[in-house]
């Protein structure tokens, strides 16, 4: 039985493994932990237990709650995963971890083979001609896993009807770690390290979305996978479009704080994704630029990419790519609406006609309709804009706009937490540069630390979002992340069978910490008659306003033209001291305010690592993305490197460093001509 508002029912649990987050990451993690725990209890005669715990329902939780139209990233029987790890490393100006992305590129398409057998339509070429995934098995095509020939409408990327493609994926995860397992409506907000070794996590506490229910579990060990972050930056679309994002606004870096709060490594926190997305609507562009073939132009008609392709001479050897890094596309874009040649727009109608030209119409015809549901299964809100603007886009182009900037590790992004990746390809196992003496000492000193996905914490794994440095992995990378996760947690606590975990803070100062909002408005509200205002608390809306518009206005939000330098930086860091102290201020009147004020908490420090690390990185390695002002060129030989940080939570403290960057593929070959 739940307890009442302000005193709730305290839970506690103990497993040895618990998985946090119900995405793609997490939905992977489920969907194959199982098999090796069998085979633990088969071989050691050790009994693992596991528990997933969602603060949504799995069915519709994550990045692709409402579908998609692609799957990102699929390498195929053609293709190499060190092309992969190429792309990956060009997109992202040179600085990745080649060594995840090479592992992630030999183990993705397991993956995808897999949603295909549970039920997940792809579009396939059969007989030189494309057919979506209801029809091509009358047509004679193949599974991929026998050899079928999907549609790509990129080197990397395949069409997929994807409108139900969460909810195929949750299945599969649910049917696999069985329902007894998993704990939906639970949202978790803060990890607990041992009393015995502050380097290691023993446990995590969080709250019932649903019912006034506090819930703690001790674990050996945990998978962190609760995406990235977005609504740090005040949206460029307010008022009625303010909850738009092609990212799902319920993620508030929870990830990147709670990792940090536990002495996790964060790397690259000062990358940023901006998306050019089609104005208002914030719908995704790719599958038009990919699949249509469509330009982007200015107001006179003029195709920006080439106007300007000059102005990536400026950015060599990145600006000579094949196909220039997406930060670097904004920048060209930028450049037109600064001069006053705006609106921005995507030439669908031209699009369209030139693909009449050479399909068939009943492949016009289908693709015309794709043209719809493209957005339907993913951003519906972009089809009302259209509607309501009387927008077909065949008969009429779209305006473009950059967004304000999202935080995340599996898309056209790469910050996250600093992880362990493979021990078989190369990677480095020792620092060799100048700074290597102010990495902290108790962190390892390479790329491996004999546990894949695993943090710099002991017993703390990570995936999808979470893992730093290795933009790209889009949803079937995050899957398979998930996956390759669940095996080496299994291994962990194999080898620490005989460890008992031991919170270092006691259940009672836990739940008074998570509760602290809700009794700050329990004993403040009847002093005004008006509950929004008052001067004894904020409300989470309110101070989300303010964490917006310091982030808008000085650390390079749509506000500036991505622009900032060291004194906004300063200005920035100060208004942040003051935001986290008036944060202990929040109230909760409900337990839907307590769920907005613990994602406040979360973007509050998410932002601060984002503010430090571009302050701690004196170039503008992201142009498009990001511009230091005081710094705006791109610094190869100084900054070619890894930015890392340490977020010490007593003394609210963070340590900034470099780690050194190494190529593991040769990247010569992207700065020739190819085919993408």
């Amino acid at each position: 039985m739940a307890g009442t508002f302000g005193n709730p029912e305290v839970v506690q649990e103990e497993v040895d493994i618990l998985l946090i987050g119900g995405g793609m990451a997490a939905c992977g993690a489920a969907y194959e932990i199982m098999p090796w725990i069998q085979a633990a209890k088969e071989e050691t005669g050790i009994d693992i237990t596991v528990k997933l715990v969602d603060k949504a329902a799995m069915d519709r939780s994550g990045a692709v709650a409402q579908g998609l139209s692609a799957i990102n990233t699929y390498i195929g029987p053609h293709q190499d995963p060190a092309d992969y790890a190429r792309m990956v490393s060009n997109d992202l100006m040179g600085i990745t971890r080649d060594d995840l992305a090479y592992d992630l590129g030999r183990n993705v398409d397991d993956s995808v083979h897999l949603f295909e057998e549970w039920g997940l339509p792809i579009w396939k070429t059969v007989n030189g001609e494309r057919f979506d995934g209801a029809t091509w098995p009358k047509e004679g095509g193949k599974l991929l896993k026998d050899g079928g020939d999907p549609v790509r409408s990129g080197k990397w990327q395949i069409m997929i009807n994807g409108e139900s493609y969460k909810w195929i994926v949750a299945e599969a995860a649910k049917k696999a770690l069985g329902s007894d397992n998993i704990q939906e409506r639970v949202f978790i907000v803060k990890l607990v390290n041992d009393a015995n070794d502050k380097n290691r996590v023993a446990g995590a506490v969080g709250f019932s979305t649903r019912e006034d229910k506090v819930y703690v579990y001790k674990f050996k060990a945990c998978l962190l996978a609760a995406g990235g972050c977005v609504n740090i930056f005040r949206p460029r679309s307010v008022g009625e479009g303010q909850g738009r994002a092609w990212y799902p606004v319920w993620n508030a870096g929870s990830t990147y704080t709670m990792a940090a709060e536990a002495g996790a490594e964060l790397t690259m926190m000062e990358n940023r994704f901006v998306p050019a997305r089609f104005k208002d609507g914030y719908g995704p562009v790719g599958a038009w630029f990919l699949l249509f073939k469509a330009q982007a132009t200015n107001a006179y008609g003029e195709v920006y990419m080439q106007k300007n392709k000059e102005m990536l001479n400026d950015y060599p050897p990145y600006g000579q790519a094949a196909v220039p890094a997406s930060c670097l596309r904004n920048h060209l874009m930028l450049k037109e609406m600064k001069e006053g040649r705006g609106p921005i727009y995507m030439d669908t109608v031209t699009a369209l006609a030139k693909l009449r030209e050479t399909l068939s119409p009943r492949e016009v015809k289908h693709l015309e309709a794709e043209a719809w549901e493209d957005f339907l299964d993913m951003c519906v809100g972009q089809c009302g804009i259209w509607v309501g603007e009387n927008v077909e886009p065949e008969k009429k182009n779209s305006e473009l706009m950059p967004t304000e900037p999202y935080l995340l590790g599996s898309h056209s992004g790469c910050c996250g937490i600093w992880a362990s990746g493979p021990e078989d390809v190369g990677a480095p196992t020792t620092e060799e540069h100048a700074d290597k003496d102010k990495i902290p000492a108790h962190l390892p000193q390479g790329w491996n630390w004999g546990y894949r996905g695993m943090t710099t914490v002991r017993g703390l794994f990570t995936a999808g979002d979470g893992v730093g440095a290795s933009g790209h992995k889009f949803s079937s990378g995050s899957h398979t992340e998930g996956r390759m996760a669940a095996q080496s947690m299994v291994k962990f606590v194999i080898d620490n069978k005989d460890w008992t975990p031991t919170l270092d803070t006691s259940v009672d100062e836990l739940v008074a910490e998570i509760y602290q909002p809700v009794r700050t408005y329990l004993e403040h509200k009847d002093y005004t008659t008006a509950i929004d205002v008052n001067p004894h608390y904020i409300t989470p809306r309110m101070l989300q306003f303010r964490l917006q518009k310091i982030m808008d206005e000085y650390v390079a939000g749509v506000a500036t033209y991505y622009n900032t330098n060291g004194h906004m930086l300063a200005v920035a860091e100060e208004k942040l001291g003051m935001l986290k102290e008036d944060a202990m201020k929040m109230r909760a009147k409900d337990l839907h305010e307590l769920l907005r004020a613990w994602e406040n908490y979360h973007r509050i420090l998410t932002a601060e690592a984002h503010m430090k690390h571009i302050q701690f990185r004196e170039e503008s390695r992201y142009p498009g993305f990001y511009y230091r002002t005081d710094y705006n060129f791109v610094d190869e030989q100084n900054w070619k490197c890894f930015v890392n940080s340490i977020y010490d939570k007593n003394t609210k403290t963070w340590t900034v460093f470099k780690r050194a960057h190494k190529d593991l593929v040769d990247k010569s070959k992207l700065f020739k001509p190819a085919a993408h």
